[in-house]
């Protein structure tokens, strides 16, 4: 995939998401409680934590996929909270987002699923679809596969289908989902160095949501952990190796976090 075509986007070193006060309940549930949080432009922010924890669901914040009941998410600016679907269309041609099940559609073959949000949007000859497609598999090492079926695929290749089509509209911001879910460590390490190659060529966003500290100390430039519907922890890695937070030494050796009570008692 050749570098895009497009106008200079704003250096490094700015927020291009700004989260505040962002709630989102089920039920009695308090999934996320006043979470607030940066994502600065150019860097990748890995978001760990606990199944359950709504790790998923911050993401989903991100483009809009899910309606906070308060709080704002502001992408350069533009809080997407306060967006109608319509609206929004426009925004999610900037932000791209890879699903934990690579959500390909079974029915048509790569060529199809890789071109389809370019045909969503319009705007481009057959040819020229053609030439993007073919261009973005290669990126992710899958040249020559259009024809195939998603059948046909293993689950690594189904992974790196899913990223060509998330990166075949050039994105400014890539979401995602448990990128190396199922895979084995030989295939997840692709995916990291796809991770990191794109952020570096295209000067993409990412977020990155995983529960594989490998992949998130290899990819991350920053790491924040989601403890309680808050980030109890975010920072860089050496600031993590550092941090007495308890929730976050836990995590990060693999074991139970300590009760309320085990704190107070220390």
């Amino acid at each position: 995939m050749s570098s895009p075509e497009q106008p200079e986007r704003p250096g490094r070193g700015e927020a291009l998401y700004a989260v505040r006060r962002l709630c989102r309940r089920f039920g009695d549930r308090s999934v996320l409680d006043d979470l607030s949080f940066d994502v600065m432009r150019g860097e990748c922010l890995v978001i760990l934590g606990r199944s359950g924890s709504g790790k998923s669901l911050t993401l989903r914040q991100l483009n809009g996929l899910d309606e906070a009941e308060a709080g704002s998410v502001r992408f350069e600016g533009t809080d997407l909270v306060q967006l109608t679907e319509r609206q929004l269309y426009p925004l999610r041609r900037r932000i791209a987002m890879l699903f934990q099940s690579a959500a390909l559609f079974d029915s048509i073959d790569v060529l199809e699923n890789v071109a389809f949000p370019l045909r969503e949007h319009g705007g481009l000859s057959e040819e020229e679809i053609r030439e993007r497609v073919a261009g973005s598999l290669a990126w992710v090492g899958l040249s020559g596969i259009e024809d195939r079926m998603p059948a046909a695929l293993s689950g690594g290749m189904k992974k790196r289908v899913a990223l060509a089509r998330s990166l075949v509209q050039e994105p400014e911001v890539v979401l995602y989902d448990e990128p190396t879910a199922g895979l084995d460590p030989v295939t997840s390490a692709t995916i990291a160095s796809l991770i990191r190659s794109t952020q570096a060529e295209f000067g993409t966003t990412s977020v990155v949501v995983t529960h594989d500290l490998r992949l998130a100390r290899e990819v991350g430039d920053r790491v924040a952990l989601l403890d309680g519907g808050r980030f109890c922890f975010i920072g860089t890695w050496e600031q993590a190796e550092r941090s007495t937070d308890p929730a976050l030494r836990a995590f990060l050796q693999g074991r139970q976090p300590p009760s309320e009570e085990d704190i107070d008692a220390a």
